[in-house]
């Protein structure tokens, strides 16, 4: 099955927050999509995640030109060109938020989660830091993709902490992964194939912690606008209370024989 790719993305400072450090980005002709949340103070966060989103995507348009060799690491031999090439451009981002903050002492601190896809022809690949998260939608039926690396996520890993425990937690947002807060970063990295009509939601926890997968299912399948369908996610996170900035970034993958065929 060949695929036509549609992207669509929102961010929003929320409902109790001055400033926004959430930032996203994408590239459809290079199959490229980043969400990041960032975490400093002094407007640091906007500036660590900013320089996350600019710096993955301006990896993958650049194509095969030769990377940094200081975090460029070898090929890992269990996931595809495309997930190594998502760790690589991750491991780039956090060089140049440590490398930022190393510059700009009023900085120092700064970093952000990031959940980064790459698409072409009929897969998919994801990478992940942090709790910002990515979703399947396939028919009626909702997948978290990615497994939060968090303080509370962890006791439930380790069976210290029941998941109802955890989403109740005061400690949900301790994040134990983060781009800039060590000198090097690896990502969770998989591999997927796409289904016609498949749906990735990719979110910030502003989003996530307070909109429940079962609403975040059913509005993205009853929407067919991806422009509208961000604007209730967004409007459901702020409904829930959500004190947090909100970002989400909708890619859905559609048959391009249907595609062309809507198009006549």
């Amino acid at each position: 099955m060949k695929t036509v790719i549609q992207a669509a993305g929102k961010t929003d400072v929320g409902l109790v927050r001055t400033n926004n450090e959430d930032n996203f980005g994408y590239d459809v002709s290079h199959g490229i999509f980043v969400v990041c949340d960032g975490m400093g103070g002094q407007a640091a966060g906007e500036k660590a995640s900013r320089i996350a989103v600019n710096t993955v995507i301006d990896f993958f348009q650049r194509g095969r030109t030769k990377p940094d060799t200081r975090v460029v690491s070898q090929r890992i031999a269990e996931v595809s060109y495309g997930a190594n090439r998502l760790a690589n451009g991750i491991r780039l981002a956090n060089q140049a938020i440590r490398d930022a903050s190393d510059r700009n002492p009023q900085w120092a601190g700064m970093g952000c989660t990031i959940v980064a896809l790459f698409c072409r022809n009929n897969k998919f690949s994801i990478a992940h830091v942090g709790d910002s998260r990515i979703y399947l939608i396939r028919g009626d039926s909702i997948f978290l993709l990615t497994s939060d690396h968090s303080l509370v996520m962890e006791q439930v890993r380790r069976g210290l902490m029941t998941m109802d425990e955890a989403e109740h937690s005061k400690m949900q947002n301790v994040i134990v992964r983060a781009l800039g807060a060590e000198e090097s970063v690896e990502p969770d990295l998989q591999d997927h194939e796409f289904v016609s009509g498949d749906v990735l939601l990719m979110c910030s926890d502003g989003l996530s912690r307070y909109v429940k997968e079962s609403d975040l299912q059913e509005t993205i399948q009853h929407t067919a606008s991806l422009d509208e369908a961000c604007d209730r996610l967004i409007d459901l996170a702020k409904a829930g209370a959500s004190d947090d900035n909100i970002t989400c970034l909708l890619v859905r993958a559609v048959e391009q024989s249907w595609y062309q065929r809507l198009l006549r």
